[in-house]
């Protein structure tokens, strides 16, 4: 059994107790240290063992939470439900845990060593070379390996930002605390891009030259087309622009990385090669094997951010071009997305259900905004209205917070959607 942490809140604690667990039960723990998420994936693919990663993501500090690995890779749904059911019955049976302090095998330096000479091989010698990048280092896992790695392939690199607290570092919805951080930041220091990740380093975030960020799901497909895959799986929540913005086939599905795995799984069951996902949180996945600069890229199926963030920034390199021209490039549909934190689950359960038991209700719902189109119930609601923008609302799967998306023409019009939206949520939720 293959261990890891990312964060640095209330882990040793955690980990001690995971690891007495896993003892107890007569599993062998080897601690694999404080690595990306994607690292200890593919460490524990290699090892063919189970894995375990204690991290808090991109959630605040109160939520710590688990990553569980088999050793051919994430668990699925039907694995999340077994464990529950588990947790469920031994709870009713009054069962208490006694830590007993076991023992772990440190094997972080191999570990780390690993996943980064997958990445040190993916691009040319000197292919960043000429950019100067900042590093946001916050508190995220990926921090220093991503200051190495930028360094390695003839970067400028500025870190700034590092903080021994914990500091969630949403990249599907950037807080706008760090966006202000971020333009400071590429203004005082003329940076042509700036990169950072979540806690467990499996979300990218990338700024351009401006310190405003890519989207993720624009990231995604860089990376997509830079790996040059034929199929892609994505989610609904990614931008609607993908299917014409590469050369590959594309599978949407229900928001979650369990959803995309299996996505990919039936891509290859039907022949397909290949084969890559990714979320709108920029997390890229891989089911195939990849030829890239005369390596073999593993197949590493789990959000990983370090080739989403390389890939656009080779991309800007051979181009020569500010990181913002590169984007536009894209042409993608101006895209906007944002949650309600501390919105208890129950009451985002009741709203969904009210919206989706009668078209008359969303369509009431909607009235202030626009007309309803068509919609699309794969993962929450997605409405494309009658003017063809497109309006999604669906209730996080990991955290009490309600997510609202939104795209349209320009960007003006795709934040003022969100902000529509966001206002009928709560209007909804609070009409006094």
């Amino acid at each position: 059994m293959k261990f890891g942490t990312s964060g640095l809140r209330g882990l040793s604690v955690d980990l001690a107790n995971c690891a007495d667990a896993l003892d107890h039960l007569g599993f062998k723990v080897r601690d694999c240290g404080t690595v990306p998420t994607p690292a200890l994936a593919l460490y524990g693919l290699q090892k063919k063992a189970a894995g375990l990663m204690v991290t808090g993501s991109h959630i605040p500090a109160d939520r710590n939470g688990i990553k569980f690995y088999r050793p051919d890779g994430e668990i699925d749904k039907t694995d999340e439900a077994a464990i529950t059911t588990v947790a469920t019955e031994l709870d009713r049976a009054g069962f208490t845990f006694v830590p007993r302090s076991a023992g772990m095998q440190n094997r972080s330096v191999e570990c780390l060593a690993l996943f980064r000479e997958r990445n040190a091989n993916i691009l040319p010698t000197e292919a960043l070379a000429g950019l100067k990048v900042g590093v946001y280092q916050h508190s995220t896992v990926a921090r220093d390996l991503l200051v190495d790695l930028l360094e390695h392939f003839g970067a400028t690199v500025v870190p700034f930002g590092r903080s021994e607290t914990f500091i969630p570092v949403d990249t599907e919805a950037v807080s706008e605390e760090t966006i202000a951080k971020l333009k400071e930041v590429a203004r005082q220091h003329g940076l042509d891009a700036m990169v950072s990740a979540d806690g467990d380093g499996d979300r990218p975030l990338v700024a351009d030259e401006t310190g405003t960020p890519l989207r993720g799901d624009l990231l995604g497909l860089i990376a997509a087309n830079f790996l040059g895959a034929t199929s892609v799986v994505t989610p609904v929540t990614s931008n609607s622009g993908i299917e014409a913005a590469g050369r590959f086939s594309v599978i949407r599905t229900r928001v979650g990385s369990p959803f995309v795995i299996s996505g990919m799984q039936e891509a290859l069951a039907a022949g397909r090669t290949r084969v890559a996902g990714f979320e709108a949180n920029g997390g890229l996945l891989t089911a195939s094997e990849f030829e890239v600069n005369g390596h073999t890229l593993k197949a590493l199926p789990t959000r990983d951010c370090f080739v989403p963030i390389l890939a656009a920034l080779s991309l800007a390199a051979s181009k020569r071009q500010p990181l913002s021209v590169v984007a536009a490039s894209f042409n993608l549909p101006f895209a906007a997305a944002d949650r309600l934190e501390n919105f208890p689950v129950e009451i985002s359960a009741r709203l969904m259900a009210y919206l989706r038991a009668a078209p008359a209700n969303l369509a009431a719902f909607l009235q202030p905004i626009g007309e309803v189109g068509s919609a699309s119930d794969i993962d929450g609601l997605r409405v494309t209205l009658a003017d063809r923008r497109i309006i999604h609302f669906r209730p996080s799967g990991n955290a009490p917070e309600m997510r609202c998306y939104a795209e349209a023409e320009t960007e003006t019009a795709a934040a003022a959607l969100l902000r529509a939206g966001l206002e009928r949520i709560r209007w909804l939720a609070h009409p006094s």
